[in-house]
Order: C-alpha cells, then sequence, then structure tokens
C-alpha cells in the first residue's frame, strides 16, 4: 500500500483505488468503431490518444456520445471522436489523496478521470473507485 499515517488518517492515493483497465482510442476513430471497442474493454469512457508529445489527452464518455451523436441523430459510422471529444482531459496524478481527487471532480463537474503518472496513462478513476475502494480502506 501507498500510504502514509497521520495520526489516525491514513492516506490514500488514487493509485490504491484506480482501475488498470482503460481504452485509448484515436480521434481520427469513429464513433462506432470506439463503441465497439468500449464494449469489449467493458469500459464507461474511452481516454483519447495524444497526437504528438506536445499534445495533451483527450476523453469521451458514453454520456457525450448518448448527447452529442445519438440524441442528435448524427450517424455514428459518420462522426469521428475528435468531433465529441473534451479536450484537454482533467487527469489526476497517481499519488494524490483521493479526499482531493474527490473535491476535484466536485469543483469541476466531472466523475472520471485518467490516472498520469511520468506523462503516461495508468488508468481511470472515478467516484464509484473512490467509494468503492477507498473509503473503508485499511
Amino acid at each position: 500500500m501507498s500510504h502514509r499515517e497521520f495520526g489516525d488518517q491514513r492516506i490514500i492515493r488514487v493509485r490504491d483505488v484506480m482501475m488498470d483497465a482503460y481504452a485509448m482510442v484515436e480521434g481520427v476513430m469513429t464513433v462506432a468503431d470506439a463503441i465497439v471497442i468500449a464494449k469489449q474493454r467493458q469500459v464507461k469512457a474511452l481516454i483519447v490518444n495524444k497526437r504528438n508529445a506536445d499534445d495533451e489527452y483527450g476523453i469521451v464518455l458514453m454520456n457525450d456520445i448518448a448527447k452529442q451523436v445519438l440524441a442528435q441523430d448524427r450517424s455514428p459510422k459518420r462522426t469521428n471522436i475528435y468531433e465529441i471529444m473534451t479536450k484537454p482531459a482533467l487527469s489526476v496524478n497517481a499519488s494524490m489523496d483521493v479526499r482531493y481527487c474527490a473535491r476535484l471532480f466536485e469543483r469541476f463537474g466531472i466523475s472520471r478521470a485518467p490516472v498520469i503518472e511520468d506523462g503516461k496513462v495508468l488508468g481511470m478513476v472515478s467516484y464509484n473507485n473512490i467509494v468503492l475502494n477507498g473509503m473503508l480502506h485499511d
């Protein structure tokens, strides 16, 4: 475990609760192809890869697909991921205290984010991960 004790308070890090399963897609991929990957990997969000070293990661949630493709009657086969992604994705450091992660989510109105360490994606963290894996962590 990567936590320290402060009195009775243990520090639980994002890396302790995150899911290391995630799916990385390319921005030029169609939404239809991305949905197939999301189903195969059983994920609720897709991380959009950087185009180059100076670029940033993006993110597409299933909500984004529902709101921006399905609800607007756009074709998933003719809509590219880059058209609907959020970029840059708000990411969290693997060593962040989960309490600060939850506060960050609240402040920015998000429910999940990529976990980054040394500029690389390690996984994904969500409110569910924090509550189910972090609240009673010993």
